[in-house]
């Protein structure tokens, strides 16, 4: 049974567990496995893209609390690759081997009113927000804010869903309603100049490394393109990277944190507002696979196996771009594509909004 304080590096061999079993559940395992370290995956997913690349696959709900221990009595330590994971379990695991990052990440980023206080009380400017418990509490936050807004579920929600764009003359009973009268949050809309996350892996030790912040477009609420190097001055990037490892610090963070910002142009004050924080590897860091010796994925799993982190630096100019649903059955043109990286995620169904795969165009 695997030491239930696991401080020491995990040697080669060792068996990486993951919760979830979706395209970033199967690139860490790629990613695991360029490192000599095997994975076991445990998804509530039959058909998970992950179990097709990992050593051994598991299919079990997240809140079967025996069925997850038994899993954890299998592995050396366990990760995440999607914030949706039951606090309570990652909490039971971390009494069997390690989580890493740990359930305190969980905790923030499932509540969008949590995680909105917690970078406020670290001192980081956010958009203006206001608690939505009642159909009173929409109208006030409306008329407060007299601009148009964006009205999401604490809870839940991810690629557009659980959203709705409200003006602020909009029938606050109708939105509520159309929410399922969920517990919510509005975010006033801002001008910004561009869409741009920080990727910081964090080690055990404390150590951090910075991924270039690249420049974010999004389509419909998913992200359609990330592009490096992207808009912001070294001044924001350093902005933008003390900020990010400020939040890693306060959750005792081990893996890759990713944090969604707006740039608010240069001259701005403040020049960068968090928007959101995800506490597992991110899609806007998926270029980092193809121009840089060392991916997201593989420091993801170097932090969380106790290595040193590896070098973020990047070697190549690159544009990712998402395809989402029906996008990827053009794989035969888009692979003969000089300079361009194609990665398919083997889901069987495209389904329309759904990412089938990404590829990455190179300029080196």
């Amino acid at each position: 049974m695997p030491s239930i304080k696991q401080l020491e590096p995990l040697p080669p061999g060792s068996t990486i567990g993951i919760l979830g079993g979706g395209q970033l559940g199967r690139m860490l395992s790629l990613a695991a496995a360029r490192l000599g370290f095997k994975t076991h995956v445990y998804s509530d997913d039959p058909d998970s893209p992950a179990f097709e690349v990992t050593s051994r696959a598991t299919h079990g709900g997240y809140g079967d609390l025996p069925h997850l221990e038994t899993f954890a009595h299998q592995v050396d330590v366990v990760t995440y690759e999607f914030e949706n994971v039951p606090v309570e379990a990652a909490r039971h695991i971390d009494g069997i081997v390690p989580v890493r990052p740990g359930a305190r990440a969980l905790e923030v980023a499932q509540d969008r009113l949590v995680e909105k206080q917690f970078v406020c009380d670290l001192g980081i400017a956010v958009a203006p927000f206001a608690e939505v418990s009642h159909r009173r509490d929409l109208i006030a936050a409306l008329q407060r804010f007299k601009s148009p807004s964006i009205l999401k579920t604490r809870r839940l929600g991810y690629d557009g869903k659980g959203q709705l764009s409200l003006a602020p003359d909009a029938d606050a009973a109708a939105a509520v309603a159309a929410l399922g009268h969920r517990a919510a949050i509005l975010e006033q809309r801002v001008a910004f100049a561009c869409e741009t996350s920080v990727l910081v892996a964090r080690g055990v030790d404390g150590a951090v490394a910075y991924y270039d912040c690249p420049t974010n477009t999004p389509a419909g609420g998913i992200l359609r393109r990330s592009v490096v190097p992207g808009a912001l001055s070294p001044a924001a990037v350093a902005e933008a990277q003390e900020m990010a490892s400020r939040i890693a610090a306060a959750l005792d963070y081990v893996g890759v944190l990713a944090v969604e910002m707006f740039y608010m142009g240069e001259g701005a004050s403040p020049a960068l507002l968090v928007n959101e924080i995800a506490p597992r590897v991110h899609n806007s860091g998926h270029w980092t696979i193809d121009a840089c010796g060392c991916s997201q994925f593989e420091n993801h799993i170097r932090a969380v196996a106790g290595w040193p982190l590896g070098s973020p630096a990047r070697h190549s100019d690159a544009v990712m771009e998402n395809l989402i649903g029906d996008e990827a059955d053009h794989w035969h043109a888009l692979s003969a594509e000089p300079g361009t990286c194609l990665h398919l995620y083997g889901k069987r169904e495209a389904r329309e909004g759904r990412k089938m795969g990404h590829l990455t165009r190179l300029k080196v």
